[in-house]
């Protein structure tokens, strides 16, 4: 394997990366406060439909990434509702969110398009493209002549889409927002003694909604690159269990932001390796495609079975907060 070839690889993982890194963040803020989500699927599902929908009939995809945030941030205030202001089962709620965006997605598709429960295929400004950087050859020709910092600059640096970039910038930005300000510092609060947040005069309730619709703008932002980013439409059940993923993401990266890029990276790598390389031979004996496809939702379950008895979530986590009277 030539480096040409592993930066390849990288540039592929880092765009499989990127939507489960946006969902693993808003797993993070949510559970952060306290709520946990395991509707993270189902906005993903719901925003990359909405996107697309929206994108081919509007012909323009910052509409439909507009249109893909709102239907994640009304689930995720379904969610907010049931668990927050009615103290529902927080994890029945996700679920619920799930089914929901997995029948409602297909029956509004075929409704409105009558393809079989898809949208038609975007092009254009329907979609978003891939930016080359200043100074990047844009030519795998040209990529090929340069040095190997050249070759990095315009392989891996550049030729993404700029809601790759929204992604990466995310990352420090949830760091400094969570333990660097007020605000970040009543969320975690929250999620750890909300009894003592509301003591101090500050709303429990108020600071779980914010996380739960920053939440929801995450997960919108994640399913609109899905579906207008890396694909080009929307198809049936195309989330594929990425807010599963990203939910075994940030137990393994103990529901920190820089952790959660490198996990989030890690899966990506994984989807990467089996979707280049199938039907490979170790040592005589050929690996089946099905294996090589299955390997992040085996990574899933090796974290689940390992890592969850070691990361201590919230302590408040799942919890519904009853105000003292």
């Amino acid at each position: 394997m030539d480096f040409l070839t592993i930066l390849q690889l990288l540039d592929s993982s880092v765009r499989l990366a990127t939507p489960l890194l946006l969902a693993c963040l808003a797993g993070l803020y949510s559970e952060r406060a306290g709520i946990f989500d395991i509707g993270l699927e189902g906005k993903i599902l719901a925003a990359a439909f909405f996107s697309a929908a929206i994108a081919y009939t509007s012909g323009s995809v910052w509409i439909g990434l507009l249109a893909g945030i709102l239907a994640s941030m009304l689930l995720s205030g379904l969610h907010g509702l049931a668990s927050i202001t009615f103290r529902g089962n927080q994890l029945i709620s996700g679920v619920a969110i799930n089914f929901l965006a997995a029948g409602m997605t297909v029956v509004i598709a075929q409704t409105w398009f009558s393809q079989g429960g898809r949208t038609p295929a975007l092009s254009g400004v329907a979609r978003f493209g891939n930016i080359t950087l200043p100074g990047a050859e844009s030519t795998i020709r040209g990529v090929a002549q340069q040095g190997p910092v050249g070759q990095i600059y315009s392989e891996l640096i550049s030729g993404h889409s700029i809601l790759v970039y929204v992604a990466l910038a995310i990352v420090p930005l949830t760091w400094w927002v969570l333990f660097r300000t007020r605000f970040g510092l009543r969320l975690r609060a929250v999620g750890e003694n909300p009894a003592a947040v509301d003591t101090a005069g500050i709303s429990v309730v108020g600071a779980r909604y914010a996380a739960v619709m920053i939440c929801g703008v995450l997960c919108g932002i994640a399913g609109a690159y899905l579906a207008t980013g890396l694909a080009a439409g929307f198809v049936k059940e195309m989330s594929a269990g990425r807010g599963f993923i990203a939910l075994a993401a940030l137990i393994f990266a103990k529901w920190r932001p820089w952790y959660a890029l490198y996990a989030c990276l890690l899966f990506g790598l994984l989807d990467a390796v089996g979707n280049r390389y199938q039907n490979i031979e170790v040592i005589g004996v050929t690996i089946p495609v099905q294996f090589m496809q299955a390997l992040p939702y085996i990574l899933t379950v090796v974290i689940l079975a390992g890592f969850v008895g070691k990361a201590i979530p919230p302590r408040a986590g799942g919890e519904a907060y009853v105000k003292e009277r």
